[in-house]
């Protein structure tokens, strides 16, 4: 029986918020932030604070008057405003 609990205490899969993060360097960031914004980007580095780092950025503005998109060479974005992170996904075009 202790034996079993040890077994599924080793399967089981444990990764930390930043370590999740750390992984998505160099590969696409769908970011949707706090407001009527969201970005699409490669993430190149970040801090504790989920300060961002991003190159060949896609903005997208969620406005009344209409869906506005930005394409950004690179981008520094700070952490508070992020409240989603999505790793290798993209938005729907709609």
């Amino acid at each position: 029986m202790a034996t079993q609990r040890k077994e599924a205490k080793t399967n089981m899969s444990q990764l930390l918020p930043l370590e999740l993060i750390d992984k998505c360097i160099g590969s696409k960031l769908w970011i949707i932030m706090k407001g009527d914004k969201e970005l699409v980007g490669t993430l190149r580095g970040f801090d504790a604070y989920v300060n961002m780092v991003l190159d060949d950025v896609t903005e997208y503005d969620f406005a009344p008057e209409g869906k506005k998109v930005t394409k950004l060479d690179s981008i520094l974005l700070n952490g508070n405003n992020i409240s989603i992170l999505v790793p290798g996904g993209k938005p729907t075009e709609s």
